[in-house]
């Protein structure tokens, strides 16, 4: 008999149904005439109440094997449960146990915190709130693809490894293949590169932005979604070395189409995740933080404010709050900053633009004021920032310019020049980091509890 996930059989199973389920064992509970379990395949929050009679084929040998953590086989019938809080329950006829698990299983029938989870992250994804977190993160990523392929965007996969350090930032991971023992140097006692595999240095990408614009010049509209990575030595419940992103790049496209085609990708996967996992939404909006549900109604449901860098500037600059980093035209927005235009000013999500080009990247177009460039940020309500992107600058003379300015090597991105010397258009994309949009939906205070295995400085265990 094939087995039926116990999703599927909370959802539509009924009474004398025969089936067999397939998972692990949550509790058990012995009585005198018979005994209860609980079994959970991951399918679904809730865990499916298996009932075993005392008359069961080798009852009492069976009875013993089955501990928490332990992986079962049940056959059995479904009937109507008079317990409260479930429809049907499986009244077992046939139960092997695959593996069992004694005393030393690590996750008794007893709170966890996240700090201990993460020190065993190849057993918490069986808990609770990092099942359903998981769940989550898997219809987000659904929803993702979704979005950009019923708008006719193609997936494009960018490079990995790479040479270039899209942001600028400098936090980058090397890749080498050089024997780090003996490292080969030249005659001034730098490192020899050119006995390196790619004969160059080479890094683990920070962006797959640059290459996703070459292919937007091909394909109108494309999106990447793919790991990527930095080396910033940080232990905050923000930051991770390893995490996904999304960056979605449209040729023939302006600042607007950006700012609308960022605010209808939100609202479009906060739908699709309630509609597909209400019931890991309604635990974390439980169990997690109250205000998960408000906030998904929140982005759903509002047309997102938009003002650019000036006037957020004028509003910080008389807002009643005392902020701990100083407002002033020309220098970057806080989190603070962020989080008071988003949560009380507007109390809704807020798209920034045209900042100053100082405190931006080289590739963003420059204004017509000289002055700002035409970027976008998205500040949403107990996260700050969720999304960055701008529209790119497509003039040939004054990227140039902005390269020299960045003391970025004109030479080095030669084929990036490229695309604004044939067929340049106005194009604009945005990036979003994946971890952070799972962790803003449900509500998880920490990052690092969003991912399967998460990187970060001296954490490689996993």
């Amino acid at each position: 008999m094939t087995p039926k996930r116990i999703a599927e059989i909370l959802r539509q199973g009924n009474p004398d149904d025969r089936l067999t389920i397939q998972g692990w064992v949550r509790t058990k509970r012995e009585l005198k005439g018979f005994s209860f379990m609980e079994v959970n395949d991951g399918s679904c929050l809730a865990s499916l109440q298996v009932v075993l009679d005392r008359e069961m084929p080798q009852y009492e040998q069976v009875l013993k094997s089955l501990n928490t953590g332990a992986s079962v086989e049940v056959e059995g019938v479904l009937v109507a449960s008079p317990a409260k809080g479930q429809r049907v329950e499986l009244k077992a006829e046939k139960v092997v146990v695959y593996g069992e698990a004694d005393e030393n299983y690590p996750l008794q029938k007893k709170r966890h915190s996240f700090e201990f989870l993460r020190t065993i992250a190849h057993w918490r994804s069986r808990t609770n709130t990092l099942g359903a977190v998981f769940r989550v993160r898997n219809a987000c990523s659904a929803a993702v693809h979704e979005f950009f392929q019923q708008r006719g965007f193609l997936w494009v996969h960018t490079p990995i490894i790479t040479g270039n350090d899209c942001e600028g930032a400098g936090e980058l991971l090397a890749v080498t293949s050089l024997d780090l023992q003996n490292v080969p140097r030249t005659k001034e006692q730098a490192v020899d590169y050119s006995q390196d595999f790619f004969g160059k240095p080479a890094y683990l990408t920070v962006s797959g932005q640059l290459e996703a614009e070459v292919m937007a010049m091909a394909f109108g509209n494309v999106y990447t979604f793919g790991p990527t990575f930095r080396a910033e030595n940080s232990n905050t419940s923000r930051h991770l070395a390893e995490f996904w992103m999304i960056e979605p790049e449209m040729a023939f496209c302006d600042l607007e189409g950006n700012m609308d085609l960022a605010e209808q990708f939100l609202q479009f996967v906060f739908k699709s995740v309630l509609e597909k996992c209400p019931e890991d939404m309604e635990f974390f909006n439980k169990r997690i933080n109250d205000t998960v549900l408000a906030t998904a109604d929140n982005i759903i449901n509002n047309q997102f404010e938009r003002v650019t860098y000036t006037e957020a500037i004028a509003l910080l600059e008389k807002a009643p709050d005392k902020f701990e980093f100083p407002v002033e035209w020309g220098l970057d927005l806080q989190s603070e900053h962020e989080r008071y235009l988003a949560e009380k000013l507007f109390k809704k999500p807020v798209i920034v633009t045209d900042y100053p080009l100082e405190i931006k990247a080289f590739y963003m177009r420059v204004g017509d004021d000289g002055k700002t460039v035409r970027a976008m940020d998205v500040l949403a309500p107990n996260i700050g920032e969720i999304i960055g992107g701008s529209q790119r600058e497509e003039r040939l003379d004054i990227l140039e310019n902005r390269m020299q300015s960045h003391g970025i090597n004109p030479e080095e991105l030669w084929w990036y020049l490229d695309l604004r010397r044939f067929g340049s258009v106005p194009h604009a994309g945005f990036g979003l980091g994946f971890e952070r949009l799972v962790q803003f939906m449900t509500g998880m205070g920490n990052i690092r509890d969003v991912i399967p295995f998460p990187r970060a400085p001296l954490s490689l265990d996993f």
